[in-house]
């Protein structure tokens, strides 16, 4: 993904030897190279030609100022760590990133070690859901993790980890995180009360459990992006699975309350298989 500079730059500010900030044809750009940074100060000029490894721009004006906020009071060295990151996610996934990412991961990375480093660990109640359903990003916010540790020898916890690879999956998704946040919740709310309503306790790791999220999932965005699905064996199903399809009523009230929609029997109707094999899996708490 390497670029070049169409213009001559004027350096704005020095993060690190890697990280520059620079104005070029009258906007303002984050330019990732190792060495570019080497020796440079504010008002040098970087001249065009010269290959980039990564360079970003922040369009939006909001973004941009509060990108400008965020550099004003973050120590530098982890503004600068947080755009080789991004960098590196941008190059493992061979995507551009929604720009939202330079404000809202650089800003949690800072109070993240803030945190950390006063012992203030923050349980991630999404930890599971994450790692199954964004694998991707899960195993690249690894790689972040390990990059942060190495850096400022601060050990980075799973929870934090799942925590970055939510930040990845919004910037994947034009930095819908909310959503992103809203389906883990309401993936969780299911689970509890199935687990309640069956007096049961599901195997957090079990493949049926993952099955059992990634369905939950497309279900939601399936209603989001009204692409509904037909299901010819619902009478077999309400037949053979009477009492899943019951509990998988009662379940759906819980997507349908969040995001205002009424659940097809289509959709009911394959939940209830889920919730078999969740039954038949899972262990009797009593």
């Amino acid at each position: 993904m390497n670029n070049s500079i169409l213009h001559d730059c004027k350096v704005i500010k020095v993060f690190n030897n890697n990280v520059l900030l620079v104005s070029e044809d009258d906007k303002e750009k984050i330019l990732f190279r190792k060495g570019i940074g080497f020796g440079k100060k504010t008002g040098d000029i970087i001249k065009s030609g010269v290959e980039i490894e990564k360079i970003f721009t922040i369009e939006d004006k909001t973004n941009y100022a509060n990108f400008k906020e965020l550099i004003n009071y973050a120590d530098q060295g982890i503004v600068a760590l947080s755009e080789e990151i991004i960098a590196m996610i941008s190059n493992e996934l061979q995507e551009e990133l929604d720009e939202k990412i330079h404000i809202s991961l650089t800003d949690h990375i800072v109070f993240a070690l803030k945190r950390l480093e006063n012992n203030e660990e923050i349980e991630n109640p999404f930890l599971v859901e994450t790692e199954i359903l964004y694998k991707k990003e899960f195993d690249i916010a690894k790689k972040a993790a390990l990059t942060i540790e190495k850096a400022t020898s601060i050990y980075i916890p799973d929870g934090e980890v799942g925590f970055i690879a939510l930040h990845i999956h919004s910037a994947r998704n034009k930095g819908k995180l909310s959503n992103t946040i809203k389906y883990n919740f309401i993936s969780n709310s299911i689970i509890e009360f199935l687990e309640e309503e069956l007096d049961i306790e599901i195997d957090k790791e079990s493949l049926d459990y993952a099955r059992f999220l990634a369905h939950i999932r497309f279900v939601i965005e399936r209603f989001v992006s009204n692409n509904l699905i037909k299901n010819d064996l619902i009478p077999a199903i309400k037949k053979q699975y009477k009492s899943s399809y019951k509990i998988a009523k009662k379940s759906v009230k819980i997507i349908e309350e969040q995001f205002s929609i009424k659940v097809t029997e289509d959709e009911i109707a394959y939940l209830a298989i889920h919730i078999e094999r969740l039954k038949q899996t899972s262990n009797k708490i009593h």
